[in-house]
């Protein structure tokens, strides 16, 4: 018999958790659920929040240190890093203008509203406390707080991810700035340690269907109304529209601007890579095919290819970081929370460095937009209000982080003089033979 698949397993998980929350709710079993099946879902949430400090650490090393030799970077790196910075960047500034119009947290009900503000009245209270903190701060303290004074400390709360980014960063640096033979055992290290935090990761999301029931059944019997799922749903259509903005608008705009090259060709070539990335929601998985794709299909020259795709499966997360600004200002409106211009210009910086750091399989963006919501002050328990949708959005999610590695690839391509036409590649790979 086929096993069932993580996602339908979370789907039935979602269901039934808001079967029975219903179920509860009118049998008055709300006491129930909140004693014996909500810690469930609080310690699935907890588990997300406790890999997430390694995670970053073993990922984002593991991915500066593979550059291998950035004292001398090349033209080419250069251009590379460039562009997926500006794309990540662009992402993050879509989904806040789309999340910012469409608003929909704002589609939850008052009354409902205030009942999750007192479900988390701690967060909120502490959320409040910190905006009367930063009032009294000069300007550039957010550089000062940038840096750490102990790196132990920074790594004991979530809410200074960014001092770990920064500290982790710093590391790599120096670590590929040693010599070969002396980086060698720590660089093996971080990734064996890399790959143990991906295994746990698929060990927690084993786990997944149970605590997605815990938390919508929670959900549920706290605020038994239909206004959150109406909300839920716009919230699912903001995430979609944006991806689909840079899928279908955004991505293949800039290949006919910079490369010449047309909507039709650069589609059928990215097309299979683009439905592998879909069903495996692992743009690690797809690098293969993305590879072949990009130089048989889309012209670009080997070197560039082999350089700039790897690269990208590890700090280009265009639809991740697209989908952890929309999820943060969500979370936020849902608990009536107005986030500044500063606290949203935080996201973007948060949420760019984070999907640097976001390990390219399934799930990994919701572990790091934890980190986003902890460094914007907003609850973190307001993961229960999303996750039930994260598969689906991000098996899409992991379609835009492909299709932003291949736009990127053609573009530093024809930069260096080095994008090709595929049929006649084909014919002199076929003649040399």
């Amino acid at each position: 018999m086929k096993k069932l698949a993580l996602h339908w397993k979370i789907l039935i998980g979602m269901a039934g958790g808001a079967l029975f929350g219903l179920v509860a709710a009118k049998f008055g079993m709300n006491k129930f659920v909140v004693d014996w099946i909500a810690p469930f879902g609080t310690i699935f949430v907890n588990s997300l929040k406790l890999i997430a400090v390694p995670l970053i650490i073993a990922s984002l090393i593991k991915g500066v240190s593979d550059l291998e030799d950035i004292s001398k970077l090349s033209k080419m790196g250069g251009k590379t890093l460039s562009f997926y910075l500006l794309s990540t960047v662009l992402a993050v500034s879509l989904g806040l203008l789309l999340v910012n119009i469409v608003k929909p947290g704002n589609l939850i009900k008052e009354e409902t509203r205030i009942e999750l503000l007192e479900a988390y009245s701690g967060d909120a209270q502490s959320k409040i406390e910190q905006a009367g903190a930063a009032k009294d701060q000069g300007p550039l303290q957010a550089l000062v707080d940038l840096v750490p004074s102990n790196i132990f400390a920074a790594t004991a709360d979530n809410k200074n991810m960014l001092q770990v980014i920064f500290f982790v960063i710093f590391f790599g640096i120096g670590l590929i700035l040693i010599p070969e033979e002396k980086r060698r055992p720590v660089k093996n290290f971080f990734d064996s340690l890399n790959e143990v935090i991906l295994k746990l990761i698929d060990l927690i999301m084993l786990a997944a269907p149970i605590g997605v029931f815990a938390l919508l059944a929670k959900l549920i019997v706290e605020s038994p109304s239909g206004d959150i799922f109406l909300a839920l749903l716009g919230y699912g259509a903001t995430v979609i529209a944006g991806l689909a903005i840079l899928i279908f608008g955004v991505y293949p705009l800039v290949v006919k601007l910079f490369t010449g090259k047309g909507y039709g060709f650069f589609f059928k070539g990215i097309a299979p890579a683009q439905l592998l990335a879909f069903s495996t929601s692992s743009s690690a998985a797809t690098l293969p095919v993305t590879m072949e794709r990009v130089e048989e299909h889309l012209g670009v020259d080997e070197e560039v290819a082999s350089f700039v795709l790897p690269i990208g499966a590890t700090i280009n997360m265009d639809g991740t970081s697209l989908y952890q600004a929309v999820a943060a200002v969500f979370i936020a409106q849902a608990f009536n929370i107005d986030l500044s211009l500063y606290a949203q210009l935080g996201i973007i910086i948060t949420a760019t460095l984070a999907s640097i750091g976001s390990a390219a399989v399934p799930s990994a963006g919701l572990v790091m937009l934890v980190i986003v919501l902890g460094q914007a002050g907003i609850p973190e328990a307001g993961l229960a209000l999303i996750f039930a949708i994260d598969r689906p959005l991000d098996m899409c999610r992991t379609v835009v982080n492909v299709t932003g590695d291949a736009t990127v690839a053609m573009i530093v391509a024809k930069s260096e003089n080095k994008l090709g036409d595929p049929a006649v590649k084909e014919w002199d790979d076929n003649y040399s033979k």
